[in-house]
């Protein structure tokens, strides 16, 4: 599954493009966000994504949950995002 990793300083619209060329290999995507800056762009990705592939028949499902990962040596706690696609 891969992963991508947004800040508060990420661009939507490109967090969006790589999401979206991931599902449409088939694959699964896990968005991680840490802090209400990075979840709010984690989500307007989500959104725009979901405009890139809903034309081509994709429909997306998103699965919020918590995460733990280590930055710089402490551990912290993340959202994580999984994307998938329900079709085709």
């Amino acid at each position: 599954m891969e992963v991508l990793k947004v800040s508060s300083k990420s661009k939507p619209q490109a967090v969006a493009a790589a999401l979206a060329a991931v599902i449409k290999q088939g694959n699964k995507v896990e968005v991680q966000a840490i802090g209400a800056g990075a979840i709010n762009q984690a989500v307007k990705a989500i959104a725009i994504a979901r405009g890139y592939v809903a034309p081509l028949g994709y429909e997306l499902v998103a699965i919020p949950a918590f995460t733990e990962v280590q930055i710089n040596g402490e551990v912290r706690t993340a959202i994580k995002f999984i994307i998938k696609s329900i079709t085709p």
